[in-house]
C-alpha cells in the first residue's frame, strides 16, 4: 500500500512532525530564509534528512537528499518537507529542479511558501513533471513556525513580539525606577535564547539611559540580533553599553529634533542614524517598522519600558507578547507595565489568545498572541 493511501493524520504526521523538529535547529541562523526540514522515507524508514542550516547554504532538501547513501532508493521514496519547495535561481538552484532530477516520486509539504517568487510555482512544477505532491499536513504548526518568514511576506511588515517582566500585580519596576532583578536567573536565560532567535532588538532612549544594557546574546549560543534603539533627540552620549562593538546598533532619530553634533559622533562610531517622522507620540513607529522591513529584518523583539510598550501596542504592531510573571507583589507605588491605552470600558480593550503557560524556575511564562 502506497504512502498517499495510509491515514493521512498518523502516517504522513509523524514523519513531518519530525520535519519541524529538524527545521528549529536553524532558528537565528537562516534569517531572512525560512526554518525548513526535510525527511527521505522509503517504506516505513528515514533514509534521509537535512535542515536549512544557515542563510546562502543549501536548502533542507538539498541536505536531506545528499544524505542518502544509495540513490536508487529515492526513486521509492516520499520527500517530507514542511515547506513548499523552491523553484526560482537564488543563492541556491531550485529545489523543485532537483526532485525532479533525482526521480523522487512522491512529495509532502506542510504548506505553500508565500514568497512571491514560489507562491506555487514549486508545487506546479513538481506536478507538470508527474511527481504527486500531498499538501497540508501539519499546516498550523508549520505556519506557526515560520510566522516572522510569512508575515513579512503576506504584508511587507516584521513580526513584532513585545517582552515584559513583571510583578503578580503588573508591575515592571518599583516607584523608584529599579527593576534587576523582577525574574529569576532561569526566566532571564529563556530570554536571551529568544534574542538568539530574532532579527533584531528594539528599545527606547528612555530604557538606555536608565538600565545601560548591552542588548546581546550571552547567556546562550546563537547570534546578536540588530540592536535597534529609538531615540527621538539623540539623548543618548554613544558611550553607552548599547552602542559597543560586539553587535551592530541603528538609531532612529527625529531630523528636526536631532543634534546634528550627536549625528556625527555616533556616524564616527559606524552607527548607523536613520530619521523618520515624529508626532504628538513620539517617532513614527510604522514608519520605523517599514525600513526595517526595508532592511530585511523579518522579526522583532521589543524590551523597552511603559511608555513605549503602550505606544507599540496603540499602534497595533504588536504580534506575539512573552509576559514573565514573578510571584511578587510591589503595589500601587510601582511602575505598571504599560502606559495608559485609553480603554475606558471593558469591551474596548486589548484582546490576547494565550498560549499554554510554562514555568521558567519560580516564574511563569504567558505568551499570547494579540487578537
Amino acid at each position: 500500500m502506497s504512502e498517499s493511501g495510509k491515514n493521512a493524520s498518523g502516517y504522513h504526521e509523524r514523519y513531518m512532525s519530525r520535519c519541524l523538529e529538524l527545521a528549529q535547529d536553524g532558528a537565528g541562523y537562516v534569517s531572512p530564509n525560512p526554518m525548513v526540514g526535510a525527511v527521505v522515507v522509503c517504506g516505513d524508514r528515514i533514509i534521509g534528512e537535512g535542515f536549512h542550516e544557515r542563510f546562502g547554504g543549501p536548502h533542507a532538501e538539498v541536505n536531506a537528499i545528499a544524505s542518502v547513501t544509495d540513490s536508487l532508493l529515492l526513486q521509492q521514496s516520499t520527500l517530507y518537507v514542511n515547506l513548499e519547495p523552491c523553484s526560482h535561481h537564488g543563492k541556491t538552484p531550485p529545489c523543485s529542479d532537483l526532485i525532479i532530477e533525482k526521480n523522487i516520486p512522491r512529495v509532502v509539504i506542510a504548506g505553500r511558501d508565500p514568497h512571491v517568487r514560489v507562491a506555487g510555482k514549486g508545487v506546479q512544477r513538481l506536478r507538470d513533471a508527474g511527481v504527486e505532491v500531498i499538501e497540508g499536513i501539519l499546516e498550523e504548526k508549520a505556519l506557526k513556525l515560520n510566522e516572522a518568514f510569512i508575515k513579512t511576506h503576506v504584508k511587507n511588515m516584521p513580526f513584532v513580539s513585545l517582552k515584559l517582566a513583571q510583578t503578580l500585580d503588573g508591575k515592571i519596576a518599583t516607584a523608584s525606577g529599579l527593576s534587576k532583578w523582577i525574574t529569576g536567573s532561569q526566566a532571564r536565560e529563556h530570554v536571551h535564547m529568544l534574542r538568539s532567535r530574532y532579527d533584531a532588538v528594539l528599545t527606547g532612549s528612555a530604557t538606555v539611559l536608565a538600565d545601560d544594557p548591552l542588548l546581546t546574546v550571552r547567556h546562550c549560543e546563537g547570534r546578536n540580533p540588530l540592536r535597534v534603539v529609538l531615540d527621538g533627540g539623540l539623548r543618548l552620549s554613544g558611550g553607552e553599553k548599547v552602542f559597543n562593538s560586539e553587535a551592530r546598533t541603528l538609531v532612529f532619530a527625529s531630523e528636526k529634533r536631532a543634534d546634528p553634533v550627536k549625528r556625527d559622533r555616533l556616524g564616527e562610531k559606524g552607527i548607523e542614524v536613520a530619521f523618520v517622522n515624529e508626532h504628538d507620540a513620539g517617532l513614527d513607529l510604522q514608519e520605523v517598522m517599514g525600513i526595517l522591513h526595508d532592511k530585511g529584518i523579518l522579526s522583532v523583539f521589543v524590551e523597552a519600558g511603559a511608555r513605549l510598550s503602550g505606544s507599540m501596542m496603540q499602534a497595533r504592531l504588536v504580534d506575539k507578547t512573552y509576559m514573565y510573571v514573578a510571584p511578587k507583589i510591589f503595589g500601587g507605588d510601582g511602575l505598571s507595565s504599560f502606559a495608559p491605552l485609553g480603554v475606558n470600558v471593558p469591551d474596548k480593550a486589548f484582546d490576547l489568545r494565550f498560549e499554554p503557560p510554562c514555568f521558567f524556575g519560580d516564574d511563569i511564562l504567558l505568551e499570547a498572541y494579540v487578537l
